[in-house]
């Protein structure tokens, strides 16, 4: 339990220990362990040992596989039995956030032993349930504290137990697991094995936790900052996972970068026309980004469910002509005024140009924002990381070979 640990560090250094625990039981675990990253693992297993299980797994569970492997052999008692048993599921797990099952009693405990067992240790772990399991740890019920207030000190927890329970298995995933807590709302969830064996528990409050670090990263993730950096990631680790991005995005550009050569004459020709190639660019650039945007979060939240693809693709492909005609109306008027000014006899050609390669370009933007990461779901890689640069070099290409395909052909 909580501050029982053999200290294996200089004892010259109990007082920045102690401040040191002090300050990781007040931060949320994705800071928490911020603060643990620069300390060697001694001093890191030390001060996991002297928290409570429930927030040392959880400060686990955020840490680099790697690192939280080579930890266990010096993380003793409750901490290191549970996190080497959640080692033993994927990372993307339910398994992987399991808490310690400290709250599982037999069925022939009567309430006033349970009762006293609370009140001992309710000031470091307040009990919410009581899970009944038979002596091989199967999970065959479960006490609220509510039922208890009304029992009598004689009755048996088998008594009183609820038998229809819902609980998760190890091996599913956090995204079906939150899912299933949508409709529930329940403040811990029982964690079991495939033989029903109570391996761990899991708050409902970390479930969310889990949920909104990951909506958060994503939009590091969508311009190739992985999930796993942070602030005081060093810097040439930042370099390493930061690069591979940019070398592909590069390459992505010098198709774009081809696709302008190929019009080099009519730009030579329509001189104009090179001040509007950005214009069109951000603007369907934006459009896809837009439907990007919705369809991750739809995967993040498991909203979009299968057979809704085309249903949205369709949905985004007339947001994109509704906002195409707009700014097209709008980049016209503005290409007929610049070419005018410019003393181009061709000006409202160009403006009908511009307008109806806007159209095009948003239209199909916003049909690329869905097919890339329903494609990249589909072929086994993260959506979020990969699909803006595909959507940025698909969107160049779309807008500005429009443009230039269109003047081509009905200017020369």
């Amino acid at each position: 339990m909580e501050g029982k640990h053999n200290s294996r560090v200089d004892p010259h250094d109990e007082p920045r220990m102690h401040q040191l625990v002090v300050a990781v039981k007040r931060r949320a675990p994705l800071d928490a362990l911020v603060l643990l990253e620069r300390e060697s693992d001694e001093v890191v297993a030390d001060v996991l040992e002297q928290l409570h299980p429930d927030l040392a797994v959880r400060i686990l569970s955020h840490m680099e596989l790697e690192r939280s492997a080579l930890l266990l052999p010096s993380i003793e008692d409750k901490i290191g039995e549970q996190w080497s048993v959640n080692l033993g599921y994927p990372e993307d797990s339910i398994g992987r956030m399991m808490e310690p099952p400290l709250e599982a009693f037999p069925p022939a405990m009567r309430v006033s032993e349970l009762t006293q067992i609370i009140r001992n240790t309710a000031a470091e772990r307040p009990v919410v349930y009581a899970f009944v399991v038979e002596e091989d740890m199967t999970l065959i019920g479960l006490v609220a504290m509510r039922d208890l207030l009304f029992a009598k000190p004689e009755d048996r927890l088998a008594d009183l137990m609820i038998t229809q329970l819902f609980y998760f298995k190890a091996s599913t995933t956090v995204d079906d697991s939150i899912s299933a807590a949508l409709l529930r709302h329940y403040p811990i969830y029982p964690v079991c094995d495939e033989d029903r064996h109570l391996v761990g528990l899991v708050r409902g409050y970390a479930l969310f936790e889990r949920r909104t670090i990951e909506l958060s990263a994503q939009t590091g993730q969508m311009v190739g900052v992985e999930k796993e950096e942070h602030i005081g990631t060093p810097w040439f680790k930042c370099l390493l996972m930061r690069h591979p991005w940019l070398q592909l995005n590069l390459m992505t550009a010098f198709v774009a970068g081809a696709v302008v050569g190929m019009f080099e004459d009519t730009i030579a020709q329509i001189v104009v026309l090179a001040a509007f190639l950005p214009v069109l660019a951000g603007q369907s650039g934006n459009t896809g980004c837009q439907a990007l945007a919705v369809t991750l979060r739809s995967m993040t939240l498991n909203e979009l469910k299968p057979g809704m693809e085309f249903s949205l693709i369709r949905k985004e492909a007339m947001l994109g002509l509704g906002n195409g005609l707009l700014v097209g109306l709008t980049a016209a008027l503005g290409m007929y005024l610049y070419a005018s000014s410019s003393g181009n006899e061709s000006a409202f050609t160009l403006a009908v140009v511009v307008l109806f390669a806007m159209l095009g370009a948003c239209i199909i933007s916003g049909v690329i924002g869905v097919i890339v990461p329903l494609t990249l779901r589909r072929l086994g890689t993260d959506p979020v990381t990969a699909s803006t640069i595909f959507l940025t070099t698909a969107t160049d290409i779309v807008s500005m070979g429009l443009l230039l395909a269109l003047a081509t052909v009905i200017m020369l």
